[in-house]
């Protein structure tokens, strides 16, 4: 019977949406799975992970230091718990905190890590983009131990059982290679951008901040979607660089992607090409964006959008 280890990332009331879509694919390598949550007090995360279809026990390690879990503290806890239960494979989401964590722990296990994976086609065969997402490479991963972040997006959502055991584990002590200073979080009322289920995304032809927030926030106040951007647009100063999607920015997925005034680099199309449905506002029919779109409307955005909120009224 193989056993595979997920890494939990919460808030430290409730385990992050993503967090079913890899026990998705976990249970795609293991038929035992064990969830590891680290925290503060954060027994409810334990107990909303412990009913989470497929998941065989929850270790739960809390302690003060592990209030706002860092890689540092975490990486020797995972690399304990691998050993411990002689885990065939290691998991977190493709998230920034699963890939500052994963690495680490990899290192400490001396086994290779894959990151990114949209596939898994065996136990030992995995799917990755490359190339900024232009292309999908299939790899084998001989390692022992299989260490990898998931994309969510790319897994279905795991349903719901009775809870399953939750265990005390003792923690590791503070490595004190780094301390938590503070945590900003944005101050807006909309969807969570990662976890929207529609994203109006905008880019350098909005042309000022301005604009930009002149035409995007009323649309997405009436669609209740998330605000996404470029990454020229963010460089530009139109919105905070935690609105960034793309390669090195955030990857979402969601029913409905409206993009407007972007041509569609592929570094922004590796962030966005999970959405179910693509609808583009652009004057050029032959950017890149609209290959990928299933709705294009050509023209003048500035003409566009508003008819597009008079006919939403």
């Amino acid at each position: 019977m193989k056993h595979a280890l997920i890494l939990v990332e919460h808030d430290g009331v409730n385990p992050h949406s993503a967090l079913r879509r890899i026990v998705s694919a976990a249970r795609l390598l293991a038929d035992r799975l064990t969830l590891l949550v680290a925290g503060s007090q954060a027994q409810a995360v334990a107990e909303q992970a412990a009913c989470i279809a497929g998941v065989s026990e929850v270790w739960l390690f809390d302690a003060p230091h592990l209030s706002q879990p860092l890689a540092e503290d975490l990486s020797p806890l995972l690399a304990h718990a691998v050993r411990e239960r002689q885990a065939s494979a290691l998991l977190a989401a493709a998230s920034p905190f699963g890939k500052a964590t994963l690495p680490r722990a990899a290192a400490l296990l001396d086994c290779a890590m894959l990151s990114d994976v949209v596939e898994i086609q065996a136990p030992d065969v995995f799917v990755r983009p490359v190339h900024a997402g232009a292309a999908l490479a299939t790899l084998r991963n001989p390692e022992p131990v299989k260490i990898l972040s998931a994309r969510a997006a790319a897994f279905p959502p795991a349903a719901d059982q009775p809870a399953a055991p939750i265990n005390i584990q003792p923690a590791p002590p503070a490595a004190n290679r780094s301390a938590w200073v503070s945590t900003t979080h944005p101050d807006s009322a909309r969807p969570a951008l990662a976890e929207a289920k529609v994203v109006v995304a905008g880019g350098q032809g909005l042309g000022s901040a301005e604009q930009f927030h002149a035409l995007l926030d009323p649309l997405a106040d009436r669609l209740n979607a998330a605000i996404g951007a470029t990454r020229a647009a963010v460089d530009a100063g139109f919105i905070g660089n935690d609105h960034q999607i793309g390669q090195t920015g955030a990857i979402v997925a969601p029913e409905f992607y409206f993009a407007i005034g972007l041509s569609g680099a592929a570094q922004h199309l590796a962030g966005m090409r999970d959405a179910r449905v693509v609808v583009t506002i652009n004057k050029d029919a032959e950017a890149p964006i609209c290959r990928q779109a299933d709705y294009v409307l050509e023209g003048d955005l500035f003409e566009i959008v508003p008819a597009l909120l008079r006919a939403l009224e």
